[in-house]
Formats: structure tokens, sequence, C-alpha cells
């Protein structure tokens, strides 16, 4: 079977097509094109293991790099039969890095409280909530994820940059994947550190992580789901942060498996816990628990290595039956301890944690669908 392919925005960025017959791998390197021209790339590869009817898309090593039409809209699925033996190929525009993103599916940004009371800390915190766009128009009840370090989320003007989430969500909503409540809760400063260690004296003298625990799952969540449209149940419910923010939601999962079912998990400060000993109840019938783990290869020398043994760790509490996980590891060779890594990393953990990510994350859902003839 050949594929060529013609596009006349050109840049340093490889070519590869990706589709039903590769399990929807955006970057395998088995299936990168060969350039002919600057504008012309093509691949050969047997047709003895393909699909009948082969659907397929090209991108430039991700789906934050995928090809989009003219408009910069999303494309629909190519087609074409095995029988056709070829095919040619205009690809007009390329995603850069998720963009662009498209303001009318920006989620509304409202603060739940400038001071909302934390009873099991006597002190106040600014909560944010982002709604999907049409939330205010809809009558749809939605899943709900907790995120901590909201000043690190979205806001412009953060001193370590943001993740981004606005328009990542933006993003999502484009591919059918975008309703979700976020909760944001913002650090507390010079509190931050005590608040996100659970239980450890020798890094945060006087730690408070179990009652900042408490305060998301006892007080936070009820007054979330009676004032917003939310699915209460843990299947819909998930928590999560980066580094110590990561760290605070492994042990909140843990020990309200019975309200988190979902942990998004960005360069957990596993040092601090450097033998795993997190809390974890012997329940009669295991809780099913998904969990996106990611890590950096240049967030220093132990980042990865750290990660993979908690994974061993996970593997070994499934065989005693205390977790049912599912587990997704990704781990970036050059990513850092950076807010610009973990905005990269946002999108493909939500679409895996809350949608069925055996589909193809980059089909929209509104677009007709055509087949080659």
């Amino acid at each position: 079977m050949r594929f060529e392919l013609r596009t006349e925005e050109h840049d340093e960025r490889n070519i590869y097509i990706t589709g039903n017959f590769n399990s929807w791998n955006p970057r395998d390197e088995k299936y990168r094109l060969a350039q002919l021209d600057s504008q012309t790339y093509c691949i050969e590869f047997g047709d003895e293991f393909l699909p009948e009817l082969i659907e397929y898309k090209f991108t430039k090593g991700g789906w934050e790099n995928v090809e989009l039409d003219q408009y910069g809209n999303i494309t629909p699925n190519r087609k074409v039969h095995k029988s056709e033996g070829s095919t040619f190929d205009l690809v007009e525009k390329w995603r850069l890095n998720w963009g662009p993103f498209k303001k009318e599916f920006f989620p509304i940004a409202e603060v739940i409280s400038e001071a909302f009371y934390i009873p099991q800390l006597e002190r106040h915190r600014k909560v944010w909530a982002l709604l999907p766009y049409d939330y205010y128009v809809s009558d749809k009840n939605y899943p709900v994820l907790y995120l901590q370090d909201a000043q690190n989320l979205f806001n412009e003007g953060s001193d370590y940059g943001n993740w981004e989430i606005d328009k990542k969500l933006s993003l999502l909503t484009e591919y059918g994947r975008g309703d979700i409540i976020i909760i944001a809760i913002e650090h507390g400063s010079e509190d931050r550190i005590k608040e996100y260690i659970f239980d450890n004296d020798h890094v945060a003298n006087g730690s408070e992580g179990k009652k900042y625990i408490r305060f998301i799952t006892d007080t936070l969540k009820p007054f979330v789901d009676k004032n917003y449209r939310t699915k209460k149940d843990r299947e819909n419910t998930g928590i999560g942060g980066s580094s110590l923010g990561a760290l605070i939601s492994i042990y909140s999962g843990f020990l309200y498996p019975e309200v988190y079912s979902k942990l998004l998990i960005f360069s957990p400060s596993l040092w601090v816990e450097p033998n795993n000993n997190f809390p974890m109840m012997n329940f009669r019938m295991p809780f099913t628990m998904k969990i996106y783990l990611y890590g950096g290869g240049k967030e220093g020398s132990k980042m990865v290595k750290r990660i993979h043994i908690f994974e061993e760790y996970l593997k070994q509490w499934e065989k005693k039956n205390l977790f049912d996980f599912e587990l997704r590891t990704s781990i970036n060779p050059e990513g850092t301890h950076s807010e610009f890594y973990w905005s990269q990393e946002f999108p493909r953990a939500i679409e895996w944690l809350y949608y069925n990510s055996k589909e193809n994350p980059a089909e929209g859902k509104s677009h007709p669908k055509s087949i080659k003839n």
C-alpha cells in the first residue's frame, strides 16, 4: 500500500501516518513518511495486515501536532479501501503544540469563593470552578476533577508559567472530550508544603496533609455537588496535581477510594515517600482506580526511576487485592519539572482518565466521514 501526501506548510518536523492498523499511535517510527521534495512525502508498506477499510490520519509526531483543514478545524478520519493500492492526500495546516485554540470553546472560569473557609485548618483559600463553555445553556451533569495549585493552572502571570488548562479544555471540547468540571484550589503559599505533606515532619514540621485531604473530601466536594450539576459518584470523580500536589493526590485517592476513582499524577514528589509507605485500607472488595502517571527524563536523576518503582508497588498492592489498578505511565525523555510539560500532558491525561482512549482521539464528532472511491 502506498500513501502519498502533499503539504505546503513545511517545517523540520517529521510526518507520520497513523490509523486503525497501528492502534492510532501518532508517532510510530515504522510509519514515518519519506520526504520526496519540499512539499511531497510518501510511505509504502505491505498490506497483508491492513483491514479492508483503512482509516488514517497524518501527524507531525503526536495528536498535539495533527493535521487540520484550511480553516484550522479538525479533519475527519481519512478512509480508503485496501483494494485501491495507493492514495494521494493534501494536508493544508498542522497543529503546533495543541494550538490553535478556539475561544468559543473556552471554559467558563468562575470564582467559587475568594476566601473559602477550611474548617479543618482554620484558614481560607481561593477556589475556582472551570465549567464547560455551554454549562449555563445545557442541562447536563458533569464528571469532576479536583486539581491542586490553581495559581499555576490557567491564570496568566504565574511566577512559573501555567498549564493553560483553559486552552487545553477548549481543544478537548473540539474533540468531544470537554464535558468536565475542573475545581481548582489555590495553594497556601507559605503553607503549601505543610498542606501537601501527609505525615512527615522530617520534611515539613507540623504536616497538615491529613486535614487538607479531609477539606477537599468532606467539605469542598459536598459544596460543589450541591451547587453545581455534577456526577457525584466515584466513577466520575478524580483528583490530581503536580509535584507535591501530585503526592497529596495519591494519598487522597488511596485513603478515600470510595470517593475518587481517577488520579492525575504529574511528576510526583515521591522522594518524600522513598519506601512508598502510602496508607491504604484493606477493603473486602477492591476498588478499581485509574492512575495516569507522568514524569520527565530531565527532572533529576531519580524521577523516572522512582516512578517505575512506584509502578511496581502498585502491582504488588494489586496482588494483595487491595486495589484493582488501571495504570497509564507516560515518560517524556525531554521533560523538565515545569508547567510547560505538564500542560502538554494534560489533554492526554484527561482523554485517558475520563473517555474511551481506545477510540481515535483526533476524530471530531460533528464532522462528516468520507470514503475515497
